[in-house]
């Protein structure tokens, strides 16, 4: 009997009447992940990139969240045409490529998702998740329809060439990281320094104006909200991590006398 599988995040996306919510999963944990799924974000994004995960870790984690009415997208550690290739294969639909930082870079990233003769994706999907075990009819042919591909400008760089990134067919939206931005701009740990917010919004209006949907990070309800309201399509506003770390520090800070706050960076 075919299957059919899940709308993609361009799809979810180009459907919503609002912005997506989504959270990190970065703990690794299958456990975490059915968690986090079940919480009724919108979005969960796997990541490999500063993350303990691995094939089987995310292969765990795609099965475990599969359950629940929730987009998944899965953060790459890189661009590169074998790992994508097997994430896919994994079964994953939505594919997050950071560190991207011109054109050329972006349409790299689409030929690792496509199959001949648009691309350069290995064909296995019949021994793969990827089309349930050629239980998913035609879907070498429709290859395209089954994956979404977002990029992410994290640098100075890539902010002046986020038209031309924007622009390049395949590309279905940009998540744009300020971590990563603040430090290349000689901000380290200053997300929300106006020169890091001002090139965050600067990178906003030259997405939208070439038609694709953008997302940012923002860990910080405000920060998130002024994103939202400056035009944000999909924005991340926590990770199942930090909600454990600050969580355990709240309960320590109520319960042992005298405790001290562990010290810690802005994220």
């Amino acid at each position: 009997m075919p299957i059919r599988l899940n709308p993609t995040f361009r799809d979810a996306l180009s459907a919503a009447s609002r912005p997506l919510a989504g959270i990190w999963i970065c703990s690794g944990s299958p456990l975490v992940a059915e968690i986090c799924a079940g919480s009724g974000m919108d979005w969960v994004l796997i990541d490999m990139e500063h993350s303990p995960n691995g094939l089987e870790s995310v292969l765990s984690q795609l099965q475990a969240v599969a359950a629940y009415p929730v987009t998944t997208l899965v953060r790459v550690p890189i661009g590169d045409v074998v790992t994508i290739k097997q994430v896919l294969d994994l079964g994953a639909q939505n594919i997050l490529v950071p560190m991207v930082s011109s054109a050329d870079e972006a349409r790299a990233a689409v030929e690792a998702v496509r199959y001949p003769p648009r691309g350069r994706r290995g064909v296995g999907s019949s021994l793969a998740r990827s089309g349930r075990w050629n239980r998913v009819e035609g879907y070498l042919a429709d290859g395209d329809a089954h994956v979404s591909l977002f990029v992410q400008i994290e640098s100075a760089e890539a902010v002046d060439a986020a038209a031309d990134i924007a622009e390049v067919d395949g590309i279905d939206g940009v998540f744009v990281g300020p971590a990563d931005l603040a430090a290349s701009m000689g901000r380290l740990g200053q997300q929300t320094h106006p020169d890091v917010t001002a090139a965050v919004l600067r990178t906003f209006d030259a997405v939208r104006a070439a038609g694709k949907p953008v997302g940012v990070n923002a860990f910080d309800p405000a920060v998130a909200r002024s994103y939202l309201d400056a035009g944000a399509s999909f924005v991340l506003v926590g990770a199942d991590v930090l909600l454990l770390a600050r969580g355990s520090e709240a309960l320590a800070a109520e319960f042992i006398p005298g405790g001290d706050a562990p010290q810690r960076d802005s994220y």
